[in-house]
């Protein structure tokens, strides 16, 4: 507990308040966001089979599916309309390794921003001595704007595969029964996809967070200050220098010792309080 209370104490959290810190926090966060809200998602739709001979039908065919979506595992039973055999049925399609794919990125992003906190919070005179910290962390922030890119353009197209394999219209035409004449199928529920809506856009906020972030971390590797153009030492002198003051144009012409003429009057009014004093006694 006291070497936490001294690294507290010791700790420069205003790094936090410019850019450099700031928006290594909100990668911190927006990852988390990311990585959890598709790798926790679970959902389910229903659909009805109405068959002729309505004992035979079954109205709440629920189909539950979640991350990482292998759905050609997901199955479910479904009436035949020809007495109680029913046939099981598969989804269609594997979409594991975008959705994976995605999540792992979000965690690697998530634990590298918090070691890039702590060193910056704790460490940053270390972290910029011999220009090594910069340009490790430019490098792997680099490395992650690109991956963040990969992944969060893969995942928003298996997540369009997988609202059109687990859309219940779609579904429907896997069913046998739906196709005979006198049989009605029907969606009952939709899936709700409104999360994994949020994890893509996790993803391209996390993009644009990497890709403005590596800015700031360039900034810090020095590599700009030679290039940076200084100021010609003749303009540096000039706005050294203080103004000028203006010379008496007669000052030149006079020559010689000037008296000080204030000191003079002075010295005239004291001799006519003299004279006066002297006549009135």
């Amino acid at each position: 507990m006291d070497l936490v209370n001294k690294l507290v104490a010791q700790g420069q959290f205003r790094v936090l308040k410019v850019p450099l810190g700031f928006i290594k926090a909100l990668q911190w966060f927006f990852a988390i966001f990311a990585f959890s809200t598709c790798g926790s998602y679970s959902g389910m739709f229903r659909m009805a089979v109405e068959c002729k001979n309505r004992t035979e039908s079954d109205l709440s065919i629920e189909v539950e599916f979640e991350y990482p979506f292998r759905l050609h595992q997901v199955y479910f039973d479904a009436p035949t309309c020809r007495g109680d055999y029913k046939e099981r049925l598969f989804l269609v399609g594997d979409y594991s390794s975008s959705a994976e794919f995605f999540v792992t990125i979000g965690v690697f992003g998530f634990l590298y921003s918090t070691a890039a906190l702590s060193i910056y919070v704790f460490f940053y005179e270390k972290y910029k001595e011999n220009n090594k910290g910069p340009l490790i962390d430019l490098g792997v922030t680099a490395v992650f704007s690109f991956m963040w890119l990969v992944s969060s353009a893969a995942w928003a197209k298996g997540l369009s595969d997988v609202k059109t394999a687990t859309d219940p219209d779609e579904v429907i035409t896997l069913i046998s029964a739906c196709e005979v004449e006198g049989n009605s199928c029907r969606e009952v529920h939709d899936p709700v996809m409104s999360g994994l809506n949020t994890s893509v856009a996790f993803g391209f906020i996390n993009l644009i967070l990497w890709v403005g972030n590596l800015w700031f971390v360039f900034k810090e590797t020095g590599i700009i200050a030679p290039f940076m153009r200084a100021a010609p030492p003749q303009e540096k002198a000039a706005a050294a220098a203080p103004e000028a003051y203006e010379q008496d144009p007669y000052a030149g012409n006079q020559g010689g010792y000037q008296p000080e003429y204030s000191q003079q009057g002075y010295n005239q009014v004291i001799t006519l309080m003299m004279s006066h004093w002297s006549t009135a006694s």
